[in-house]
């Protein structure tokens, strides 16, 4: 056993002097262009391993004293610090704040790429949980960290009507006042300019079928601040808006087709706008800045 815990901290040293190592390099661009990435990539894995065991233990001590759907709000801002010391990365909520305080609610927002991770630790409210498949209960760590932080599963198992997919998640959104979050796009766009995808129809059938609110939540585009084709990863605040919540109060799903156009009409407008903003501008471009400047945090504040 001692062994063990002595390979385990070696590599631990080894992992945290490397990246430490990377990010000194990172001032010679020139010559070795690819170091802020890889830096900031470890650094960001560990930021996501140290908070998820944070996580699992807070959801164990939690539940003790019956307040596990804190679970998720509390490891989210604990992933939101990690990244934000260690990377330079951060989302900042520039209007709309107060709509997250709508609960019960369906919370969708925009989906770019892996670092929207760190919105919802911007974005998480308390009592506030991501969807899953109820099949994930069943994997290791990370089902058991789910159903111990409250997380709203959604049985799939029955084929012949998805709609009553949703009927056990409605009901306990509706009796334990809870949040979700849902990505309506479904996967990552990895976009280079201010769009959006398709949106699948899952949370809005979700929303009408608990009779809540849907809140929208438009994060800006940030190709500049992260292009993993171009292995860029740089520091810099990523602007979010929030928008008004929408109502499903008396909505059918036979509203659902013409709910899901207009959220995603007014979020794309919100996405266009947001991303002209002089922040927005500075986290979505990959412009070339001189030595010294390449945390976009600091050339974004310039501007404001």
């Amino acid at each position: 056993m001692n062994n063990i815990y002595y390979i385990l901290l070696n590599l631990s040293v080894t992992y945290l002097g490397l990246t430490l190592s990377l990010f000194s390099l990172s001032g010679a661009s020139i010559l070795l262009p690819y170091t802020s990435f890889v830096a900031r990539l470890l650094a960001s894995y560990l930021s996501l391993i140290l908070c998820a065991t944070y996580g699992l233990i807070a959801s164990i001590l939690l539940r003790l004293v019956g307040k596990h759907r804190l679970a998720q709000h509390l490891t989210a801002r604990a992933f939101q610090l990690c990244m934000r010391l260690s990377t330079g990365v951060e989302f900042d909520i520039v209007s709309g704040r107060e709509y997250l305080n709508t609960r019960p609610s369906v919370i969708i927002g925009n989906h770019q790429s892996e670092l929207d991770v760190l919105l919802l630790g911007a974005i998480f409210p308390p009592y506030c949980s991501v969807t899953a498949k109820s099949s994930l209960k069943l994997v290791p760590f990370l089902g058991w960290f789910m159903a111990l932080s409250g997380t709203v599963f959604i049985d799939r198992s029955n084929r012949t009507d998805a709609l009553k997919a949703f009927d056990g998640a409605a009901e306990e959104i509706r009796r334990e006042r809870q949040n979700v979050f849902i990505f309506p796009e479904g996967t990552r766009s990895y976009a280079k300019a201010p769009t959006l995808g398709p949106f699948k129809k899952g949370a809005f059938h979700l929303a009408v079928k608990a009779q809540v609110d849907v809140v929208p939540v438009v994060a800006g585009c940030y190709w500049g601040v992260l292009g993993a084709g171009e292995r860029r990863f740089r520091a810099g605040r990523i602007p979010v808006t929030v928008l008004p919540p929408i109502s499903t109060q008396g909505l059918t799903p036979a509203d659902v087709d013409e709910l899901t156009r207009t959220t995603r009409e007014k979020m794309l407008a919100a996405l266009i706008a947001l991303t002209e903003t002089p922040m927005g501008q500075k986290a979505a471009t990959a412009e070339e800045v001189l030595p010294g400047e390449e945390d976009l945090a600091r050339l974004a504040m310039k501007t404001q």
